[in-house]
């Protein structure tokens, strides 16, 4: 759109969350501009500001930059923004959520009327609606994969395994499901996570490599790639870190850590199955990150599929029909076998006990993961109530371990290739022997054992009155006992033949509703619409069951039908329900002006003097913003810091020279003197008034030189050297002035 250079100004404008973003823009941008002559221009924080200030005074084209910066730099140098035509939001949620509001909004304010505005997002939250339907004119949406959040050629696995055993399970993934020439990523809580998984799994044999935000700039572009390149197949990665990063031939994606909002969940999975690519995503759940794991299926619209249970020996039975269209569409939760954990300890058990430095790594994480479960926002209480009633007993042997022999104690090799290979029997229980089967139910038997007498029964020989009343109130309430034993043993069937523990979200009816939103909102819908119906596994189109006993003219919900989806998509974050609640509670109120707006709360500070707290009385007005960077600085953001800069480079001078020597040019014209054609004036590189180290060191040699002659050390010398020589015709070997024979010294003198 851009075309060609312009003298006009800056015509583009690109704002970007993070760094890496920006720095992934820039690339791209160099390398589809590279014959078009635009000039581009990054502004990041961390950089140096003389450079930002002499990339503008460069008139560039494209300017790339992070919000914060943008802001400052703008500021400092009293920039104008009226040329600029097109305005892309990069990551549009990101920075709604990063909390740039006030630099968004002082930045849109510098802008002119008649510019474009593209946002770019791979979700698309109501708040980014509301936004369009509030500041933007005939707005238009354009969207790409309508039909489903998640690739097609995507392939799902959720493993249930304890906290502890997560290191083993991701150590043979590793090694024996992951191919050894594919790009795999491991996403985890914390930094201190990556340390230790690196060293890990370095000691195993596994190259790999790390990245988290504090890591060093240029151990991150080192570390990055050595990963691109192949040389270490494996990069171990936290959320933060993980955003902006260009990795276009990704082939797994791990979550060790299981995600807490469904978000992060697709951006952490979309890197894979890309451009018509195949990928897996593979999910360690731990017991207590099962409710994330019902509210992602709640917000994808898919139920829940189980893993079926360890009841029949290997080739004894035949599967049930929803496990294997299940497994072979993905996304079946299941076990791994204790054996495999068990053999993995072991290797892992051996390195800790000879590495001093592994041990400290372990204790470190795990106190960084006792900080980060603090932290992390609770599920909803829906999905914990559904993670409760889930029976970890009945839950059966993953499909993509069908393979492994719990006799010979070796997996097949690469059988992560396809989730469940078509030739091999789905059933859980296939290929282990009835003895691997065995040990399983006896170790659930025991880990569900639940004893039926009370406190007040063990001693079954005693008569008392409490014993015989529990007795009695047993035999009173069996019916009741069995009638829910019954009830809890239906569900679980019921669970297990496919239908899951979670239901899936009202597609159809609430896709209608954010179709008929999105075209009140935007005046073109560029891209597929959603379709009406749902067709069954047979492939035919079949209506929506409706409840009898609801008339759907005149019923009312009482939330939204695409509540779990939006929940999911929130930007400002759902919040446990306690926050909820807390939050409504509070009495905030609100001031008058743009400023008071904003303020949270009253701030108190610590007063040496008068040793207690104390407003901050007439400080009001100094208003702190958050950079990019996490720094507080003032929101005038005038540091005189672009005026200092041009004083240094004297840029001022340099600009009134150019022009005057242009004005004195076109006055002469053709009557100027000289029969040659009229010289452009010189514009050679300036010379710089920083000296080097041996201008410096003539510098002070001359000024040295200067004040000893200038105090008389010239005469004191020569007085000093002529009693030195003196003194040395005395000496001439002990001999006396004026004896008859001179010393051999003597004569020298």
């Amino acid at each position: 759109r851009l075309k060609a250079p312009s003298q006009a100004g800056a015509r583009a404008l690109v704002l970007s969350p993070t760094r890496e973003l920006a720095l992934q823009t820039l690339k791209f941008t160099k390398e589809l501009g590279k014959f078009t002559g635009l000039k581009t221009a990054l502004i990041l924080g961390g950089d140096k500001m003389e450079d930002q200030f002499a990339a503008l005074h460069e008139n560039p084209d494209i300017i790339i930059a992070t919000p914060g910066r943008l802001v400052h730099v703008a500021v400092e140098m009293k920039l104008k923004l009226h040329t600029v035509e097109y305005v892309v939001f990069d990551e549009a949620d990101r920075l709604f959520e990063m909390g740039f509001a006030e630099q968004l909004q002082e930045i849109i304010a510098r802008l002119p009327d008649c510019h474009q505005t593209v946002l770019f997002s791979a979700t698309l939250p109501k708040l980014l609606v509301e936004f369009a339907r509030a500041g933007l004119t005939e707005p238009m949406l354009i969207r790409l994969d309508v039909e489903s959040k998640l690739s097609e050629q995507l392939k799902l696995a959720f493993f249930h395994v304890r906290g502890d055993d997560k290191p083993a399970v991701l150590l043979h993934l590793l090694r024996s499901v992951v191919k050894p020439q594919d790009q795999t990523v491991v996403f985890v809580a914390t930094k201190h996570h990556t340390e230790y998984l690196k060293e890990l799994l370095t000691a195993q044999g596994i190259r790999c490599t790390h990245i988290y935000s504090s890591l060093d700039q240029t151990a991150r572009k080192i570390n990055i790639a050595k990963f691109t390149q192949g040389k270490c197949p494996v990069l171990l990665v936290t959320d933060v870190a993980a955003r902006g990063l260009d990795i276009p031939m990704l082939d797994n994606v791990i979550n060790f850590s299981f995600p807490a909002k469904a978000k992060l969940f697709l951006h952490r999975v979309g890197r894979v199955a890309r451009a018509g690519r195949s990928g897996t995503a593979y999910s360690l759940v731990a017991p207590d990150e099962m409710p994330y794991v019902f509210d992602l299926h709640l917000f994808l619209g898919r139920p829940l599929v189980l893993a079926g249970a360890q009841e029949m020996p290997a080739g004894k039975a035949e599967p049930a029909a929803g496990i294997r269209v299940a497994a072979h569409a993905g996304g079946v939760l299941g076990r791994v076998p204790q054996s495999l954990v068990d053999d993995e300890e072991c290797l892992l058990l051996t390195d800790h006990e000879g590495s001093l430095e592994l041990r400290s790594l372990r204790r470190v994480a795990d106190n960084a993961h006792k900080q980060y479960l603090r932290s992390r926002p609770g599920p909803s209480p829906e999905s914990i109530k559904r993670a409760k009633d889930l029976d970890v007993s009945q839950l059966g042997i993953h499909p993509l371990f069908s393979e492994w022999d719990a006799g010979e104690g070796t997996p097949s090799p690469h059988q992560g290739a396809d989730l469940c290979p078509s030739p091999c029997p789905l059933s859980p229980g296939a290929r282990f022997e009835d003895t691997e089967l065995e040990r399983l139910k006896f170790v659930d038997s025991i880990k569900t054992y639940k004893s039926k007498a009370t406190i007040f029964e063990i001693n079954a020989t005693s008569r008392t009155l409490a014993s015989t009343v529990m007795r009695s109130k047993r035999r009173h309430d069996r019916a009741l006992i069995e009638k829910y034993q019954r009830g809890q043993q239906e569900k679980r069937a019921a669970a297990l033949k496919g239908q899951g523990l979670c239901p899936a979200a009202p597609g159809p009816e609430g896709g209608e509703e954010e179709e008929d939103d999105l075209q009140d909102v935007f005046s073109t819908v560029v891209g597929q619409k959603r379709k009406r119906g749902q067709r069954g596994e047979d492939g035919a189109r079949k209506k929506p069951q409706q409840p009898a006993q609801r008339d759907e003219d005149f019923y009312i919900p009482y939330r939204p039908k695409d509540f779990e989806s939006e929940r999911g998509l929130s930007v400002s974050g759902e919040g446990s329900a306690f926050e909820q609640q807390a939050a409504g509670a509070v009495l905030d109120l609100m001031g008058d002006e743009n400023h008071n707006l904003n303020k949270s709360k009253q701030l108190l500070k610590w007063d040496r003097k008068k040793k207690r707290f104390v407003g901050q009385t007439g400080q009001e007005d100094k208003k702190k913003v958050r950079t990019e960077s996490g720094r507080y600085i003032s929101s005038s953001y005038k540091n005189n810091l672009y005026e200092k800069w041009k004083q240094k480079y004297k840029v001022d001078e340099r600009d009134d020279d150019e022009e005057g020597e242009r004005g004195r040019e076109q006055f002469r014209g053709k009557h100027r003197r000289g029969h040659g054609p009229a010289q452009p004036p010189a514009r050679g590189k300036v010379r710089s008034e920083l000296k080097n180290k041996q201008q410096i060191l003539k510098q002070r040699k001359k000024a040295a030189k200067q004040r000893f002659l200038q105090s008389g050390g010239l005469k004191r010398l020569k007085a000093r050297n002529r009693q030195r020589v003196q003194e040395l015709r005395q000496m001439a070997f002990g001999r006396q002035v004026g004896t008859a024979k001179k010393g051999k010294l003597r004569k020298r003198v």
